[in-house]
């Protein structure tokens, strides 16, 4: 025992010391790992949203995988991807996240795996100097409660994280809606209901708080007790505050002696600093006043609920004004209804006849034909007031073409919308963007053509703070009128980010428009040329584009602000009159402006989604409906870093230094630190042995 200590101790244990730390160490690193990202967009790491889903799960998920064995390269890789990504959800999980890897050469596997409706992909595998065809299996399927989702295909590790989190996310929040929910925290549901009005002849008010109770009751088991209900009764001094907070409907009548009284009716769903006001109202009809959204009451109070939770996968789609269809991949949005498939539904709204359902968060407004009535911008710009988010798609111009033998002709669009978008301080032209930066095509006979109309832009032109542009590039945006939004800039309550534009070698088609590459040229004033806002984002506090609702203004009864004569349970006549006008908004909201409805047309977005324009777009999608967490892990891996230089030498210099700079430098840092150490020795050697050679010291 003593020579084993005299030996650990002396140098010569120093070799077998360094193995058997070097053995524990792998043993150790293969039970728990730690991981640096140095990476900008931080790609290897989970995104904030995948964080708090999983950390706030309330009943088990499970992801079974089924990866064969022996992957060829680089297929390999992506199963080393999928495992490193599953221990980090598992690490930011609570007890009810777990994974499970399958042996893929049992058939029991095969079969589960079948079950699950995972099938077996082929990929190309090199063997013997040949290509060949191997089938593999390469999938993964989510469990959670009684739904089952499965990832197929998973040939590439790009946007996995996305796609596991999105479709866990919208597993959980079909099955609960408060899922993300803090343990001790609870939602607010208020009812809000002057007892004065009990006077009056209103169909419905005497058994109201009733049906909401009821309603709240059966929401609030579905939802494990985690909603406060109570009832108001406001005072006269509080209505007018309550109105402007919350936006809810009040009523105003002369009692018997003329006096004017004044009386509030709402439901609101609250939830800290957010809320939605559910459908409920007083509403006049030909038997007399009556309170409607009394038989929709539990439908309505779980829509809001999904939609304040941040979890409503509901999107408008505003029509009837020659929009393009959702339906129609040819040539209408087809592509663009695909593209958002995977976690939203486009809801089609006819604002003739429609409501905007009050569970919505968001609303697209795409490339409308026909003008709208003053009736139809009233809800857009209510819905707005109300902390509603809005994505404008603007032509400027609507083409029409005779024949195949005739020019196409370009005629103006007044829809109606430049009243509603300048009210909010933007101003869109009537003109076409063109760039001498642009989209260039072969085509055969003329060679390489450049398409003006269809402005190619850089990570220089996109905002590069916004989560929506932060890590793309080279988007095409095709037949874009300017966008102005010089007084919304000018509104401190606002914030305007500009989020694509062209570059300055760009100037402005309104007239005599010719779309063909051989008849358009740029000015040669250069001097005219200047950039132009292709697409801003607006956020905060909207003043209203309407001072009263359309119905009243022109002197009409009815629910959006008239008054009318109601008889009283006296027999004594009185005036009742009801109005939810906004003239500002209650809650922040968003609204997006571009100047083309190409964004969302075959042109430019293909059914796989995969061009840089689809993702800008379903960015904007995602941000506007609350999902900014989606932005940046949907990109993840695609960040730019261009070069600078604007002349060739400075580029091929950059590149040959990024090919074989690193290694020079780093050999010549060695040779430097190799001679440093040598003249270290050599001054050493000097002052304490300066005789080496015996024969020198006899000379």
């Amino acid at each position: 025992m003593k020579k084993f200590l005299t030996w650990l101790k002396s140098p010569s244990s120093d070799g077998a010391l360094f193995i058997i730390v070097l053995l524990l160490a792998n043993i150790v690193g293969q039970r728990a790992f730690l991981r640096f990202d140095l990476t900008g967009p931080r790609s290897y790491s989970l995104s904030p949203a995948s964080v708090q889903l999983v950390k706030t799960l309330r009943e088990p998920l499970s992801v079974k995988v089924f990866f064969s064995s022996n992957l060829p390269a680089p297929y390999n890789s992506v199963e080393q991807y999928v495992r490193d990504l599953l221990v980090e959800y598992k690490g930011a999980a609570n007890r009810n996240f777990n994974y499970a890897f399958f042996d893929m050469d049992k058939k029991e596997n095969q079969q589960l795996a079948s079950d699950y409706g995972i099938a077996q992909v082929q990929i190309q595998q090199l063997s013997n100097n040949e290509v060949g065809i191997k089938e593999v299996w390469m999938g993964l399927a989510i469990v959670y409660q009684d739904s089952i989702k499965t990832l197929d295909s998973l040939t590439t590790s790009d946007g996995l994280e996305y796609k596991l989190t999105t479709a866990m996310s919208k597993m959980i929040s079909s099955a609960d809606a408060l899922a993300g929910l803090g343990e001790h925290d609870k939602v607010k549901l208020t009812l809000y209901a002057t007892g004065l009005l009990s006077k009056f002849k209103i169909s419905g008010f005497d058994t109201m708080a009733a049906q909401v109770k009821n309603a709240y009751e059966a929401i609030n088991k579905k939802n494990m007790n985690r909603i406060e209900f109570d009832t108001v009764d406001p005072s006269p001094s509080d209505i007018p505050n309550l109105a402007q907070k919350y936006g809810i409907q009040t009523i105003t009548w002369k009692d018997e002696g003329g006096k004017q009284g004044q009386g509030a009716l709402g439901l609101v769903l609250e939830y800290k600093d957010n809320f939605r006001l559910i459908p409920l109202s007083m509403q006049r009809s030909l038997f007399g006043y009556t309170i409607v959204g009394l038989d929709a009451l539990e439908t309505s109070i779980g829509d809001s609920l999904r939609s304040l939770m941040a979890r409503s996968t509901d999107v408008g789609y505003v029509t009837n004004h020659d929009e393009p269809s959702i339906y129609d991949q040819q040539n209408g949005a087809g592509n663009f209804n695909g593209l958002l498939s995977d976690f939203y539904t486009l809801k089609e709204i006819d604002l003739s006849k429609d409501q905007i359902p009050a569970s919505l968060t968001t609303l697209i407004v795409n490339g409308p034909k026909k003008a709208f009535t003053d009736e139809e911008l009233y809800k857009i710009d209510q819905f707005i007031m109300r902390g509603g988010n809005v994505l404008f798609f603007v032509d400027p111009f609507e083409t029409t073409q005779a024949s195949y033998y005739e020019p196409p002709q370009y005629k103006p669009l007044d829809t109606g919308l430049g009243k509603l978008l300048s009210a909010y301080g933007v101003s869109l032209g009537q003109n076409y963007v063109m760039d001498e930066h642009c989209y260039t095509t072969i085509q055969q006979g003329y060679g390489k053509l450049s398409l003006p109309w269809a402005p190619l832009l850089t990570q220089r032109q996109l905002a590069p703070s916004s989560v929506i542009t932060k890590n793309l590039g080279d988007l095409i945006f095709l037949q874009n009128s300017a966008v102005d939004p010089a007084n919304a800039l000018a509104n401190k309550d606002l914030k305007v980010t500009v989020l694509a534009k062209s570059s300055p070698q760009s100037w402005l088609v309104s007239k005599n428009i010719m779309l063909n590459p051989l008849m358009t040229a740029a000015p040669s004033d250069k001097s005219t040329e200047k950039s132009y806002d292709l697409a801003v984002l607006i956020e905060g506090k909207f003043k209203s584009a309407f001072g009263a609702p359309p119905q009243a203004a022109s002197g009409q009864s009815g629910r959006a602000g008239g008054g009318a004569a109601f008889e009283g349970e006296s027999g004594n006549a009185g005036s009742l009159a009801s109005s939810t006008h906004l003239a500002e908004s209650v809650l922040p909201g968003k609204i997006f402006v571009t100047g083309s409805s190409e964004l969302t047309g075959p042109q430019l977005i293909d059914q796989n989604g995969s061009q840089p324009v689809a993702l800008f777009v379903r960015n904007v999608v995602d941000y506007m409906s609350g999902a900014a967490d989606f932005c940046t892990m949907r990109t993840k891996g695609l960040s730019l870093s261009r070069l600078s230089g604007k002349n060739s030498g400075a580029a091929v210099a950059a590149t040959f230094f990024n090919e074989f700079g690193l290694t020079i430098l780093v050999a010549a840092a060695g040779l430097i630190v190799w001679r440093a150490r040598a003249r270290r020795r050599e001054r050493i050697r000097r002052r304490y042995n300066p005789v080496e050679n015996p024969q020198e010291a006899e000379q």
